[in-house]
């Protein structure tokens, strides 16, 4: 089924070619003489069923905006009055009207980005080069997966000594380490085998075939943030930016402090010992200068002109080769995902992955986890019977999967934690060419004790493009010089919690932030300001209403932290790196797993992801996310 339909398709090109503007003047194709079929084709098959009522609403609401001003819809208009209707549109301080705009801006950018011709003007690739064999160990015809799910479209049991739901980092970690004790492991992953010869540089078909619902997954709450969750084998870490911290004292402390039963759990040299053989494995090191690029080399240069410490980010990578394709998966097989390490080990040692086995339900007799059961990608029910139930399926995918299980034990889909991001955008007079260079390869470490991490992104010039300010003539414009333009954003170490609950079979997710979160993204936005014009940045772009447009001066810059506004709809964030929806703890009453990771009340479930964080890091979580998989791994080896 067609998200847009033939009418509204011609309602969405006349207000993408509007919000893009007349970039035909600035030596660019016109977006009416581009190729559209394949945004279609990816909008159409990818999303979420939520996306397509929303889209076309969005698009009715903004084509009938014009009735009341013009006597005729919006794509009626003349493009010159379509153009200025944007320009005014743009200028409307409402927040749902804000809303709608930059989510059509965002498709817009996409659609037009998605043309080759396009790209080709702007210096970006076309599409993914094929890896020289030589260069990738494990391209070989389908090693890895034992079956993949599209094939299977009869019912179908499977048995096993541990099955485990999900084959992200926590899941591979957790396959890994029991398939070398010698149990019989079966791994199931909802997404298919994503190869580096599959991998596109297109923003919007990298999403559409690795993103869960095309990233358009949206918490709700006083701000809705958008999250983003890989669907592959290998989970998220074949789409993230590879970025491994270990855990902090301070993080394990505060842990313990509310909850002094987890010190035998978190005791520091445990999670050393256990850090450091995943830090051998990954591959872990500092980014190099020579494969940065000038986004992460820039910060560098803007946090040591300021004196605030910083470093290169330490990845898991091994012969990047700084092709800024990290959000995208990398082509040339360089990122250490899981798929390309542990997944191995595992299977090497006789566990089985199968792909495109979505889950649905914990199979249970009321007092212990029997099995697992969901349906294959061909359309066949399944089922694995298990001596042990593994999940490992995320902060949103594990408590989902309890709850249509009817195991509600505890305050499972709660505590919702977060790392909430806002960025900054500003232009060099030099070339930075955003989409190239390590993908995040340098961080700000010295305001970590604001509750602040500054990185640089790396983005497609499709996504890129949307961050830069703007709407229609003054958008096109600045679109004709877009390798000028630079992305940060800063994760913050938020204290509002959410919760995952069950809206029919889907999980719906709640989340806002705490009014001192609020207090934190303003000095952020303050800070990376700083940070640009310290850089040499010709104009920063706060990107906040009520606030200048444009910053050029540190003074001005250094007002926004008293003047910038304090209601959390005034700024654009995400949601990354989300926690705690099943609680490790020793009291059934305040968590929904022990400290063995077993299910306080049903025997033989364990949950091994970022769910059973008791909060969140202010950090990236890759690293402690397999650390504590390794250590419920020997509970779950050692458990009767």
């Amino acid at each position: 089924m067609s998200a847009l339909p033939p009418r509204e398709r011609r309602w969405a090109e006349a207000l993408f070619d509007a919000i893009l503007g007349p970039v035909e003047r600035h030596g660019l194709p016109s977006f009416a003489s581009i190729d559209h079929a394949g945004f279609y084709r990816a909008i159409d098959h990818a999303p979420g069923p939520p996306f397509a009522p929303g889209l076309r609403g969005m698009v009715t609401a903004a084509t009938l905006a014009t009735l009341p001003t013009h006597g005729r819809p919006f794509h009626a208009l003349d493009r010159d009055a379509r153009v200025r209707a944007i320009d005014t549109m743009s200028a409307d301080p409402r927040y749902l009207v804000r809303q709608i705009l930059s989510t059509l801006k965002i498709l817009a950018t996409f659609a037009y980005f998605e043309d080759p011709e396009v790209r080709r003007r702007v210096g970006a690739d076309v599409d993914a080069p094929h890896p020289d064999p030589r260069d990738d160990a494990h391209e070989a015809a389908s090693a890895l997966v034992h079956l993949d799910g599209r094939t299977l479209d009869r019912p179908r049991s499977f048995d096993c000594d541990v099955v485990i739901v999900g084959s992200g980092p926590a899941g591979a970690t957790v396959a890994r380490s029991l398939a070398r004790r010698g149990l019989d492991v079966i791994v199931l992953e909802e997404g298919h085998e994503a190869r580096p010869s599959s991998f596109v540089a297109s923003g919007l078909q990298s999403m559409a075939r690795l993103y869960r619902e095309m990233g358009t997954s949206m918490a709700l709450g006083t701000s809705p943030m958008p999250f983003l969750q890989g669907v592959a084998v290998g989970g998220t870490s074949v789409v993230n930016g590879a970025i491994s911290w270990r855990f902090s004292e301070e993080t394990l402390a505060r842990w313990i402090a509310s909850d002094p039963s987890l010190a035998p759990v978190l005791e520091l040299g445990r999670i050393r010992t256990h850090e450091e053989a995943l830090f051998t494995r990954l591959g872990v090191t500092p980014t190099d200068d020579a494969i940065a690029g000038p986004k992460n080399l820039l910060l560098a240069k803007g946090a040591k002109a300021l004196s605030i410490a910083s470093r290169p980010i330490e990845r898991n990578v091994e012969g990047c080769r700084g092709s800024g394709r990290c959000l995208q998966g990398c082509p040339h097989g360089a990122k250490l995902s899981v798929d390309r390490n542990l997944l191995v080990d595992a299977k090497d040692d006789g566990a089985r992955i199968l792909a495109g086995m979505r889950v649905d339900r914990v199979l249970h007799d009321g007092a212990r986890a029997i099995g697992v059961a969901g349906t294959s990608a061909g359309g066949a029910r399944f089922d694995v019977i298990a001596k042990k139930v593994v999940l490992a399926a995320s902060a949103i995918g594990t408590p989902t999967l309890l709850m249509k299980s009817g195991i509600t034990h505890g305050p499972v889909g709660r505590h919702l934690t977060a790392h909430p991001g806002v960025s900054v955008t500003a232009r060099f007079g030099e070339r930075v060419s955003n989409h190239r260079g390590a993908t995040q390869g340098h961080e700000v470490t010295g305001l970590r004790g604001e509750g602040l991490k500054v990185e640089a992104l790396g983005f497609d010039v499709s996504i890129l493009a949307s961050r830069v300010p703007g709407y229609g003539t003054e958008l096109a414009e600045r679109l004709a010089s877009l390798d000028r333009f630079a992305v940060w954003g800063t994760a913050l170490r938020a204290e509002g919690e959410g919760s995952v609950r069950l809206l029919g079979d889907r999980a719906q997710v709640l989340y806002s932030l705490a009014p001192g979160d609020v207090k934190k993204a303003r000095a952020a936005v303050r800070r990376m300001g700083e940070l640009f014009l310290a850089a040499g940045a010709e104009e920063v772009y706060p990107g906040v209403p009520g606030f200048h447009a444009i910053v050029r001066d540190p003074k001005s810059m250094a007002r926004f932290e008293q003047e910038g506004p304090l209601s959390p709809r005034a700024y654009a964030m995400s949601m990354t790196h989300l926690f705690g929806t099943t609680r490790l703890g020793s009291d059934p009453a305040r968590s929904v797993v022990g400290l063995d990771f077993q299910h306080h009340a049903l025997r033989g479930l364990f949950v091994a992801d970022s769910s059973v964080f008791p909060g969140n890091l202010g950090v990236n979580p890759q690293l402690p996310i397999m650390t504590l998989a390794s250590i419920a791994a020997e509970s779950i080896a050692s458990a009767p």
